[in-house]
C-alpha cells in the first residue's frame, strides 16, 4: 500500500512537471530583478492579492464540484446501461418461445434468434462507446503535452480499433450496411432491434405483452443513450471554464510580486544576527511559491480534465471496461465457452479504460 502511494505521488509529479518548471521560471525572474537589479519598488500589497486568491479558490472549487457532478452522472448512466442490458438479455431468453407460435420452430432457430438479439445489443454498446470517444473541440485531452504522454501510454480501445472492425463480430452484413450508412449508428442499431422484435411478434415467437415489455426496455436504452450523448455533446459552460483559467493565471503571475518582497523584508530583519541567512533568505520564496502555485494550478487542471468524462483520459468513466464486462456476462449466459468470449480489456497503471 505504501509503495502504491509513492508511485501515485510520482505519477502526479510527472503529470505536472512542465507547469512546475514554468512556475520555477516565474518566481526566479522577480527574485533576480529584486536582488541583482535593485528593483525593490517592483511589488504589490497583499490585500488585493488576497482578494484575488480568495475569488480564484472559490471559482476553482465551483468548477471541480461541477466537473465531479458530470463524472458521477455519467457513471450512474452507465450503471443503468449495465442493469438494463442484463434485463434485456434475460427477457429475450425467456420471452422468445414457441408458446404462442402457430407454426412451431425448432429450438435451434429460437436459440439463433436469441443470439442475434443479444449480439445486436452488444453491438449497440460497442457503437455507443465509440461515439462517446469521438473528439470534440472543447475537450482538453490533447492540449497539454503531459496529457498526450499519458494518452500514448494508455489509449482507450476505441482509438486502437475502428467501429467497423468491432461491429463485424456482432451483426450480419445487412445490419452492417444499414448501421454504417447512418450518422447516429447506436440509434440505428436500436431501430433494427425493434424491427426484429416486431417480426418475431408477428410470427408468434413473442407474445404481444412480452413485445411491449421488450419495447419498454428499448425505450429505457434510448433514454440512457440520450443522457450519455447529452453529457458528451454539451460541454461545461465555456465562460466558466475559460474565465476560471485566466483568473488562476492572473493570481499566479501576480503572486511573486508580493511574496518576494515579503521574504526580502524578513531577510533584512535577520541581517543583524544572521547576515548570511538574511542575505539569501529571499530565495526561500521559491519553494513557498512553487507549493502555492502547484496547488492552485493542479486543482484547476483536475477540474478541466474532469469536465468531459468520455474523452478517453485516465480519469474518465471506464465505459470500455463496463461494456466488455456486460458482453462477457451476456455471452456466458448464452452458454458460450471461455475460449469463445473475449477477455476483459487490461488495466494500465491500475487504471480501467
Amino acid at each position: 500500500m505504501y509503495t502504491r502511494r509513492v508511485y501515485k505521488i510520482l505519477d502526479m509529479a510527472k503529470w505536472t512537471r512542465f507547469s512546475t518548471f514554468l512556475f520555477l521560471l516565474i518566481i526566479v525572474v522577480p527574485i533576480v530583478l529584486h536582488q541583482f537589479f535593485d528593483l525593490q519598488w517592483l511589488k504589490i500589497p497583499w490585500t488585493p492579492l488576497a482578494l484575488i486568491g480568495t475569488a480564484v479558490a472559490f471559482v476553482i472549487g465551483f468548477q471541480n464540484n461541477a466537473a465531479y457532478g458530470r463524472i458521477w452522472e455519467a457513471r450512474k448512466i452507465w450503471g443503468g446501461v449495465v442493469n438494463t442490458s442484463r434485463t434485456f438479455a434475460m427477457f429475450v431468453q425467456d420471452m422468445v418461445t414457441n408458446e404462442y407460435c402457430e407454426d412451431e420452430v425448432s429450438d435451434e432457430e429460437i436459440q439463433e434468434e436469441i443470439k442475434t438479439l443479444t449480439y445486436r445489443h452488444i453491438a449497440w454498446m460497442t457503437a455507443l462507446r465509440h461515439a462517446m470517444r469521438e473528439p470534440r473541440k472543447w475537450e482538453t485531452l490533447h492540449r497539454e503535452k503531459s496529457n498526450r504522454e499519458w494518452h500514448k501510454d494508455m489509449p482507450p480501445p476505441e482509438k486502437i480499433t475502428s467501429l467497423k472492425d468491432d461491429l463485424i463480430c456482432y451483426m450480419d452484413q445487412e445490419d452492417m450496411d444499414y448501421v454504417l450508412s447512418k450518422g447516429n449508428k447506436q440509434t440505428a442499431i436500436l431501430y433494427r432491434q425493434s424491427h426484429h422484435l416486431r417480426r418475431l411478434k408477428e410470427r408468434g415467437l413473442i407474445w404481444e405483452f412480452s413485445f411491449l415489455q421488450l419495447e419498454g426496455v428499448l425505450e429505457e436504452l434510448f433514454t440512457l443513450q440520450g443522457k450519455s450523448e447529452r453529457i458528451k455533446n454539451f460541454p461545461y459552460p465555456r465562460h466558466f471554464a475559460t474565465l476560471n483559467h485566466y483568473f488562476m493565471w492572473v493570481f499566479l503571475l501576480l503572486l511573486p510580486l508580493a511574496i518576494v518582497p515579503q521574504f526580502s523584508e524578513i531577510g533584512q530583519d535577520m541581517m543583524e544576527n544572521h547576515p548570511f541567512v538574511g542575505t539569501h533568505f529571499v530565495w526561500l520564496s521559491i519553494p513557498f511559491y512553487l507549493a502555492v502555485a502547484w496547488v492552485f494550478h493542479t486543482m484547476e487542471r483536475i477540474g478541466r480534465t474532469g469536465e468531459n468524462p468520455f474523452e478517453g483520459s485516465a480519469n474518465d468513466v471506464p465505459i470500455s471496461t463496463i461494456s466488455r464486462g456486460i458482453e462477457i456476462d451476456l455471452r456466458q449466459n448464452l452458454g458460450e465457452t471461455k475460449e469463445e468470449i473475449p477477455d476483459q480489456f487490461p488495466m494500465v497503471y491500475d487504471t480501467q479504460m
